[in-house]
């Protein structure tokens, strides 16, 4: 019996207004289907909707227009509490920047999910602790945001990230403000959680060598997805 996809995305439309008030027409019927483990990455040029694409999965936006089935519930249109839930139970965010709460020490900062959908207690410090330990800065655990580098702050970010075991991580250029060297650390990471952990992780990127190493390449052109056969990183 076929496995059934953990995403399904239909005819899926998103419009914008610019600053002008112009429509813009950013996706334009996007079909596409991840099967529960799969890794894929999307890349295409700046403002060609990657990260819009991202946002609709992760019910941070509306559709306009089709239909986007994740882990079984229907999330384009999710909102409030609803919306929260899904995001904070079945979705992993990890953005370019990190997004890490400044004023908190990265232990915390790996806490906060937990905190937010279970309620602030440090029964959840031994589990941060291995999730810290599992991405290789528990040595800095007690350090803020500000006292570590960028790709320890982009570890931390993972690690928050996986928190409430998400079935789905959707990472948005993870390693595009990293250098060459560290960018290669955490993709290695990335993808053992996949292959390890059967994570099924979507992946926005300018980088082909990070995108030829997912198990599917797509690109975003002109409002619609497009399959890549046979990328490679040279």
């Amino acid at each position: 019996m076929a496995q059934p996809p953990i995403i399904s995305i239909r005819d899926l439309h998103k419009r914008y207004k610019d600053g002008q008030g112009n429509d813009l027409h950013i996706l334009r019927g996007v079909n596409l289907e991840v099967l529960p483990g799969e890794s894929v990455s999307v890349m295409g040029a700046s403002g060609s909707g990657k990260s819009t694409l991202l946002h609709l999965l992760g019910a941070l936006d509306h559709t306009d227009r089709g239909t986007i089935q994740v882990d079984g519930a229907d999330v384009g249109n999710l909102q409030g509490e609803e919306a929260a839930t899904f995001r904070g139970t079945v979705i992993g965010f990890v953005f370019q920047f990190h997004h890490l709460l400044m004023d908190f020490s990265a232990l915390e900062n790996v806490m906060m999910p937990m905190w937010i959908r279970m309620g602030r207690t440090k029964s959840f410090q031994k589990e941060a602790k291995a999730l810290l330990e599992r991405v290789g800065i528990a040595h800095r655990m007690h350090h803020r945001p500000s006292q570590l580098s960028g790709g320890e702050q982009q570890r931390v970010a993972i690690a928050r990230a996986i928190a409430n075991n998400p079935r789905i991580l959707l990472a948005d250029e993870p390693t595009g403000n990293l250098d060459q060297e560290t960018g290669e650390k955490i993709a290695e990471l990335l993808l053992e959680m996949n292959q390890s952990e059967h994570l099924t992780i979507v992946m926005v990127t300018h980088n082909q060598a990070l995108a030829a190493r997912m198990g599917r390449s797509f690109v975003l052109e002109q409002g619609q997805l497009h399959s890549v056969a046979g990328l490679t990183d040279a």
